[in-house]
Parts: C-alpha cells; sequence; structure tokens
C-alpha cells in the first residue's frame, strides 16, 4: 500500500437517518479488525460553527472531543466502534468552511480575485478532508457527508468529492447508502427510489462505487441484479442494510455482505489478514445473553429526543454487558416530577441518574429526583448539571441552606453553591466558550471514584461554565458530602460523593463521552455494579 491515505466517501440518498454513521463506523471497524488504521470524519452541511449552540432538539447529542470540539454525534459513534478519540479536524461544518474562507479574504490571501464557491469554498473543503489523511496516520481516512444528495447545502461537498476522485482515481472510493423500501401494499421492494437517487449523484458528476441499501426485507438476487444495471455498479458492490436489533450488530452484517473485501478490492489493496473481531463478538454475546435485567431512571428536559443522551444510553448498554445485566432506561421527564408524584415515578427505580443540561426548565424536578435517590438509598450517579443539582439539594435539605442555588439558575441566590467559573464572566459569547475537552483530576484514595478507576489520576472531558464554589466547601465536607475528586490546577470541584450512602457518586465532567465497546467507562461500570447489588437486596 503507497504512503498515501485512501479516502472513502459515504453520502445519502433518498431520506435522512438511514444510518451513514453507523455504516461508516462498521466500514471502519471492519478496515481496523484486519490491521488498518482508520479514522472517519463527518462534513455537517449547516451553517453553524458547530452544534454547540444548537438546542438537542434541533440536533441531538453534543458530542465533546479530547481536544475541546463541539460536534456532531456521529463522532461518538465513531469512537465507541474504534475506541480511538477524534479531534477538531473530524467534524467541519459548512459554518468553519465559510468562516475560513472569509478570514483568508480579509487577509487579502486570494490577491483580489472574485471568491467563489468553485474553486475557493471546494479547495477549503477538499483541504478539509485531506488534512487527516496528509498526518501518514491513517490508512484510509473515511468521510461522511451529512444530509442527502440533492439538498442545495450540500452541493458544496459533493463537488469537492468529484473533483477529489477525478484528481485521484486511484485513491478515492465513493458508497452511497440509499433506501430499497418495502409496499405492503404490492407486496413487493420498490428499487426505484436508489435509482432516482443514484441519478441525482450523477447529475452531479459522481459515479457510486458502491451501493449500501437500507432494508427491512432480505434483497432478492433479481433485486441487487436489477439496481447494479440500473445504477452502474458491480452485482457484488450491491450492499444489504437490513435492519438489525443493534447497530452493534451492524458490523457483522456488513462483514456477511463482503463489504470491507469489496472496498479493499476496489482500492486495488491486496493480501490483507483475516479480520480479527474476538473481542467485539465477546462483547455482543455478554450484551445479547445477560443474566439479569435493571431499571435505571434517566432524570432529564430532553427525553422526547432519546438522542440528546446517546452517549449515556451507550454508556449504559457498554457496562450492562460488563456486568452481564440488561440495562433498561425508564425515560423520566424532569418537569413531570413534583413532591407528590416523585415517588410514584421513581420508587420501582434500581438506580437513578440526573442528566446534563443547561437553563431552568425542570430543574425543580431534577432536585427532587436527587432527594428521592439520598433518601431512599437508592444508587444514584449525576453528570454535569447533574452534579450541580445534587449540591443544591444537599445545600437545602441537609445543610439546611434552603434558597441555595445555581447562580445561572438565580444571579441573587444569597447561597451561590454552584456559580458561574470565573474565567466565564468577562465572556459574552456562547459559542465555543466553555470549559471545554479534557482537563486533570486527582483522586482521594478510597473514594468509589478511586475503587472504579483503580487509579489516582485521571483526565475526563468537560463541557460547563458552572463550578462548585469552593466557598461552601468546608460546610459540604463537615457534614458528609466529600470531594472526592478535584482538578490539581484550579482546585475545580470535579466529583462529589456521599461516603454513608449505599452508592451517591455525581461528576462535573462527561464520562459518557469516554466509554467504548471495548474500553466501558469505569464510573458506569461501577454505578451499574452498585444497582445490580441494590437490586438484588431490595
Amino acid at each position: 500500500m503507497s504512503d498515501s491515505a485512501k479516502y472513502i466517501f459515504v453520502t445519502g440518498g433518498v431520506t435522512s437517518s438511514l444510518g451513514k454513521g453507523i455504516i461508516s463506523a462498521s466500514l471502519a471497524k471492519l478496515l481496523q479488525s484486519r490491521g488498518f488504521r482508520v479514522t472517519i470524519q463527518k462534513l455537517d452541511p449547516y451553517i453553524n460553527i458547530d452544534p454547540g449552540t444548537l438546542n438537542p432538539y434541533e440536533h441531538g447529542e453534543c458530542f465533546v472531543t479530547d481536544d475541546g470540539a463541539e460536534t456532531d454525534l456521529d463522532l461518538g459513534h465513531y469512537e465507541r466502534f474504534l475506541d480511538t478519540i477524534t479531534s477538531q479536524s473530524n467534524n467541519v461544518t459548512t459554518g468553519k468552511i465559510y468562516q475560513s474562507v472569509i478570514n483568508k479574504e480579509r487577509k487579502g490571501e486570494y490577491l483580489g480575485k472574485t471568491v467563489q464557491i468553485i474553486p475557493h469554498i471546494t479547495d477549503e473543503i477538499k483541504r478539509c478532508i485531506k488534512i487527516l489523511g496528509s498526518k501518514s496516520a491513517y490508512d484510509f481516512v473515511i468521510t461522511e457527508i451529512g444530509g442527502t444528495v440533492g439538498d442545495i447545502e450540500s452541493l458544496p461537498y459533493v463537488e469537492a468529492v468529484r473533483q477529489l476522485k477525478w484528481e485521484s482515481p486511484d485513491d478515492c472510493l465513493v458508497v452511497h447508502l440509499t433506501l430499497v423500501p418495502y409496499l405492503a401494499a404490492a407486496g413487493e421492494l420498490k428499487t426505484k427510489p436508489t435509482q432516482h437517487s443514484v441519478k441525482q449523484l450523477l447529475e452531479l458528476g459522481v459515479q457510486p462505487d458502491i451501493l449500501v441499501c437500507r432494508t427491512e426485507h432480505e434483497l432478492t438476487p433479481a433485486i441487487r441484479n436489477k439496481v447494479a444495471k440500473f445504477c452502474n455498479v458491480n452485482l457484488n458492490a450491491v450492499i444489504q442494510s437490513i435492519d438489525a436489533s443493534t447497530i452493534y450488530d451492524v458490523p457483522l452484517l456488513m462483514l456477511e455482505e463482503k463489504f470491507d473485501q469489496v472496498v479493499l478490492d476496489k482500492l486495488k489493496i491486496q493480501d490483507y489478514p483475516e479480520p480479527n473481531l474476538k473481542d467485539w463478538n465477546s462483547f455482543l454475546k455478554r450484551y445479547k445473553n445477560p443474566k439479569n435485567e435493571l431499571t435505571i431512571s434517566l432524570v432529564g428536559k430532553y427525553v422526547e429526543l432519546k438522542d440528546s443522551y446517546k452517549s449515556i444510553a451507550e454508556a449504559f448498554i457498554h457496562a450492562g454487558a460488563v456486568n452481564e445485566v440488561k440495562v433498561s432506561i425508564n425515560w423520566v421527564h424532569s418537569e413531570d416530577l413534583n413532591a407528590k408524584q416523585v415517588k410514584s415515578i421513581l420508587e420501582d427505580s434500581d438506580g437513578i441518574m440526573v442528566a446534563p443540561g443547561f437553563g431552568s426548565r425542570g430543574i425543580e424536578g431534577k432536585i427532587l429526583a436527587v432527594k428521592f435517590a439520598r433518601e431512599s438509598g437508592v444508587p444514584f450517579f449525576g453528570i454535569c448539571l447533574g452534579m450541580q443539582v445534587a449540591v443544591i439539594e444537599y445545600a437545602r435539605n441537609v445543610l439546611n441552606l434552603l434558597e441555595a442555588h445555581s447562580t445561572e439558575i438565580n444571579e441573587h441566590t444569597p447561597y451561590p453553591v454552584i456559580d458561574i467559573m470565573a474565567e466565564q464572566k468577562s465572556i459574552t459569547n456562547l459559542g465555543g466558550t466553555m470549559r471545554l475537552g479534557t482537563y486533570n483530576c486527582h483522586l482521594k484514595k478510597g473514594s468509589l471514584a478511586h475503587v472504579a478507576y483503580d487509579r489516582e489520576d485521571i483526565a475526563e472531558r468537560h463541557r460547563h461554565r458552572y463550578e462548585f464554589n469552593n466557598d461552601y466547601l468546608d460546610m459540604f465536607e463537615k457534614s458528609g458530602m466529600k470531594a472526592s475528586g478535584i482538578n490539581p490546577d484550579s482546585e475545580l470541584v470535579e466529583i462529589i460523593e456521599i461516603p454513608s450512602h449505599p452508592w451517591f457518586v455525581a461528576t462535573q465532567f462527561h464520562p459518557e463521552y469516554k466509554s467504548t465497546v471495548h474500553t466501558p467507562h469505569p464510573l458506569f461500570v461501577g454505578f451499574v455494579e452498585a444497582v445490580l447489588k441494590h437490586s438484588k437486596n431490595k
């Protein structure tokens, strides 16, 4: 294989939400299992610089990388499948592209030329695509293009792909994910949507090399042959992507379809080893054959859209497999919780988690959930805002600081147990200005966190503006809530625990971002283990 990386582009047609991210991650997993070095990037057509300022109802979870980039949730899938970290280079938006081009124009770098979509915008897209490959750390760079072919905002990306494929035909390959729907009235699968989707791509100058057909029913040889003929692809390059019971089945389904072999053959790569998916299969076996089942109530304000908590839900799958239990999530809207109903809603829970979030909506419901977990001895796990409401609840109901609050919600509270970080006070822009990315944390020996991690020094990812107010730390610690994790540089409280409780842990950071199939997060593993113990002792 040459020293330069090979580029695989994944486009989508007919409809959104077909699963380009999972197909991209599955292909990457298969190539990785054969010993290749692989990374994946996402090109998002929206004009926002990043999803950091987007409401989760708009775009689901905002995933944060080690280097502090606020990115698309698909990067979470990439990391969970590959067990390798991503960076700001792995997520590019139209906003970033235009911002870069305009900044160059303002500096005079275009020498007075008229700045246009072609070549300036497409050149910038190509530059961003090539960044990962130019580092020579990867054999393959898989690039997922958001949206569907035909969307007006996706056109410059497709044009950039056309140019790259023309410039380096031996190093580029296009995979097109499309839909073959089943019409119950006719009792058959229909290929017309796929034909039209490929036709649109051809009109833009791009011939797909491989078609991945999403379907609810098996593709017959006749259907595969028809798609191949009408869409100018080889018969073996018509890949079936049938509905699966879990996303973690998809790499194995793609292996059966010889998806990765077709890719390697088309890129003229020879003598590649057999795939090693032993660990992946071991995980799936444990996941699909649980010995117990648990119910954990996840209390949040965006539970109608479960993609808002995608990394948390997946982390419970990873931790459940380790403990050989099935974790069922009871999605609880924090606005539905009040003093009269909290017990009836949460009393059947084996464990309780209070999820991250911003703003005042549903905050009192989250505080009630914490109070119920603390007083009833149900294992509790809080993340980010979940830690902050745990502090507020303790201040109000144990320390008797009845008006305690976060200055995010009540800037005039007499007891600001949660306050804005000092470096955040002068910031007016919201985008990309929070405490983002990986920071160090030192764990207190003998704490639940220390037991879970089995080491004293860790590094975790953050996304917040507000923090525990250290003016109150002595008061909390003397009354029984301990700071078991501290940032060694800023003395920021990263983890709080109540040692007298069966398992009560809350973190300012987001542990869910670092949980993968191969490396389940230790705090999630520890929490599920505690929940299992509590369930058995009920």
